[in-house]
Formats: structure tokens, C-alpha cells, sequence
């Protein structure tokens, strides 16, 4: 992403004008936009002309529109992002209040307003815009005759290649067909691996099976990559680095990345880290729960304590419609940040995001024990009487 212009008053309000260079953009972009935010970028828009002789006919045009959006509607697979709302400026083809909807596209500029720039949207931009956090850590996936190529960016998990090919089982005293099959799927994975793994920017591949699926696949590789003098694959040959799993579906991936040798060798990874700070909320609740808590109201009265060490927070809070909702999340970010604590926001589109989520998005380890908090969650919607 880049950041083209910014300009934000002193009372938070303001606009900035982003594009986005790549499909991971998109999920960046999803998060910044808000219902009621102003949306202005280039779109097509099918119009009616009517020629002299009375017939009408319809084309499709390109123009610049401003929108006050009302819905938005992201395809994380395809990362396409929509966004529809009432036209704010009148133009010669769409009328003022007219709905129309934006696909946003890459490489073309938008600029969004907003009433309020708060801290968790700025540094979302900041995340987005940092060179240096990209795709960095590719995983296959592997069982016989499945795998699946996916890219851990700091942001999502992106499944690049479903690679499926039957394996007849051995028969007795002929095992050619089963090693055919083998030889095709081995094929079809190194071919995934070439097309969708950019090794410029990816720092480790990790290839992970059950039994010995991920060794004969590599031995396969490095094989095949001699006999065709594949420079690409010989010269990363250091960044692939064979793991357990106990499957070859996707899910596997967080224990993957839950390994302690993926751990050290990934330190420096987001994905890693959030799979590593969701552990140690595990171990201590687990050992010390007076030190680990979740739920919106536990985590507010730990952080008024100033008990809070690390807050684990997950982005689906910050896309909640209702501003007063949104606002008490952001209020305990920047509360638990001014007094020294570390903030992780958690992507909803890895896995240890989505274990956080079942936790109500939200939990703390404290600096110390506080007993009294585990009372009942209380429940926002029934007052006491």
C-alpha cells in the first residue's frame, strides 16, 4: 500500500488518499472503512444515451464518484473488496443520493474521510504501508495425495494451490500405478510451489505431512530441480524447512506454527507471534488464572487496575458498526499502550485469530494476579434492577 497524502486536523477528522499495490491491500482497506465514511475513487458506471433517432442504448463509462458508504462487502479468497453507497457530489452521469457501488481496484488511487481518525485505523495504515511486512513465510501443507500451498502474511493466510490427485494403493507385487500417481502429484505441488511462491520475499517455506509424505516430496523436488537446472528452487533450497502435522488440511497450520523450531526460526514473523502470545495466554491461564483473563469487562477493569502486560485483541471489534462499541475498544488499546503495555490486534484471517474470537476477541495477561475480577462476564443486554 501506499500512502499518497494525509491530512488529519487536530480533531482527528480528515482524509487520506491510500493505493493499493497488492491483494493484501484489499484486507488492509476493509479495516480502515466504516460505515458513514466518504469514499471517493475511480469506479465504471453503466449509463442509458439515447441517439437522435429516439433509440436508447447503454455503456459503460468510467468516472470519479464520492460516496458516504453504507455496506461493504469483502471475498477474502479473492480479496475483492465492494463497497456501496449514496453519491455525496453530482456529476454528469450519477445524480446526488443515487446508490451506486465501488469495486476498488489495485494500482488505482481512493481517498476516504472520515469524522474521526482514531489510533487503531492510523496504525493499520502504518502496517499497511511498511514495506518490510509482507509475505514472508509460504507452508505445504501435505498428506498423500492432498496438499495445499498457502502464504502467512502479517495480515491473513491466503490458500494459494489446493493440489488433489488420487494414489491407487499398492497392490501386491506391483506398486507402479501407486508410484505413477505419487510422481504426478509431487509434479503438481512443484509446480504450485513455482507459480505461487515468490522467493524474493519469502524467507522460509515449511513443508509439513504426517509419516515421511514431506521428506519423499523433497527428495523428489531437489531432484527434479538438478535434472532441469532449476536456479530459482537450487538457490533457496536453505529456506525449506520440513515439519510434523498431523494432516494435510488447512487447519493444520497453527500447529505448525505452534512448533517450537517454527517458532525460533519464524521470531520475527506476525503470524508467529500471535500463535506465541495466544500460547502463553493459554499456559497462564491454565498455571496462574488470577494473570489471565478475557472478556470485554474482565479485560477493562484489569486495565484500570493497570494490570495489563499483553492485550490479545482481535480486528473483528474494530469493524463493529456501532461507534459507541467500536470507540470502548480503541479507549482500552490506547489506555492499555499509555501505560506500558504491549497491544497484539490479532487478524481474523489466521488461525489464532479465530481462537481469540471464540474468547469474545478480547483477553489480558496481567503484570499481576487480581483476584477478584473472576466474577460472571456481566451481560450488557439485562440491567440490575
Amino acid at each position: 500500500m501506499k500512502l499518497l497524502h494525509k491530512d488529519i486536523e487536530k480533531d482527528n477528522a480528515g482524509q487520506v488518499t491510500l493505493m493499493p499495490e497488492e491483494a493484501e491491500d484489499m484486507w488492509h482497506t476493509y479495516n480502515l472503512l466504516q460505515v458513514g465514511d466518504s469514499l471517493r475513487a475511480s469506479t465504471i458506471r453503466k449509463v442509458q444515451t439515447e441517439s437522435s433517432t429516439g433509440s436508447v442504448g447503454s455503456s459503460r463509462v468510467r468516472t470519479t464518484l464520492t460516496v458516504c458508504v453504507e455496506t461493504i462487502d469483502f471475498d477474502s479468497q479473492a480479496c475483492q473488496l465492494r463497497v456501496k453507497g449514496t453519491n455525496l457530489e453530482e456529476n454528469q452521469y450519477v445524480k446526488m443520493g443515487a446508490y451506486h457501488t465501488i469495486e476498488l481496484e489495485l494500482n488505482r488511487k481512493f481517498t476516504l474521510a472520515k469524522k474521526v481518525w482514531d489510533s487503531v485505523v492510523l496504525d493499520r495504515i502504518e502496517q499497511a504501508c511498511d514495506a518490510a511486512q509482507k509475505a514472508d513465510v509460504a507452508a505445504v501443507v501435505m498428506q498423500e495425495g492432498l496438499a495445499n500451498v498457502v502464504l502467512v502474511t502479517p495480515a491473513m493466510t491466503l490458500l494459494r494451490a489446493k493440489v488433489e490427485v488420487t494414489i491407487p494403493r499398492k497392490r501386491k507385487g506391483s506398486c507402479t500405478q501407486h508410484e505413477k500417481a505419487l510422481e504426478r502429484f509431487y509434479e503438481a505441488v512443484m509446480q504450485a510451489i513455482l507459480r505461487h511462491i515468490n522467493f524474493d520475499v519469502v524467507k522460509c517455506v515449511l513443508v509439513a505431512s504426517p509419516g515421511f509424505v514431506k521428506d519423499q516430496f523433497i527428495s523428489y523436488l531437489y531432484r527434479e530441480a538438478v535434472r532441469h537446472d532449476n536456479k530459482v528452487l537450487l538457490e533457496n533450497r536453505p529456506k525449506f524447512m520440513l515439519v510434523h502435522s498431523s494432516s494435510g488440511h488447512k487447519y493444520s497450520l497453527k500447529e505448525i506454527l505452534s512448533d517450537p523450531t517454527v517458532t525460533s526460526r519464524l521470531s520475527d514473523t506476525k503470524a508467529a507471534a500471535e500463535v506465541r502470545a495466544l500460547e502463553e495466554f493459554y499456559k497462564m491461564l491454565q498455571h496462574e488464572p488470577d494473570r489471565a483473563f478475557y472478556g470485554l469487562a474482565h479485560v477493562e477493569k484489569a486495565a484500570e487496575a493497570l494490570a495489563v502486560d499483553s492485550l490479545l485483541i482481535s480486528d473483528v471489534l474494530f469493524r463493529h458498526q456501532e461507534v459507541a462499541t467500536r470507540s470502548r475498544y480503541v479507549r482500552l488499546v490506547d489506555s492499555v499502550r499509555d501505560n506500558g503495555g504491549m497491544v497484539r490486534i490479532f487478524s481474523s484471517l489466521h488461525v489464532s485469530g479465530e481462537q481469540l474470537t471464540q474468547l469474545s476477541g478480547v483477553a489480558a495477561i496481567l503484570r499481576f494476579p487480581i483476584a477478584d475480577l473472576s466474577e460472571p462476564e456481566e451481560d450488557s443486554s439485562s440491567d440490575d434492577d
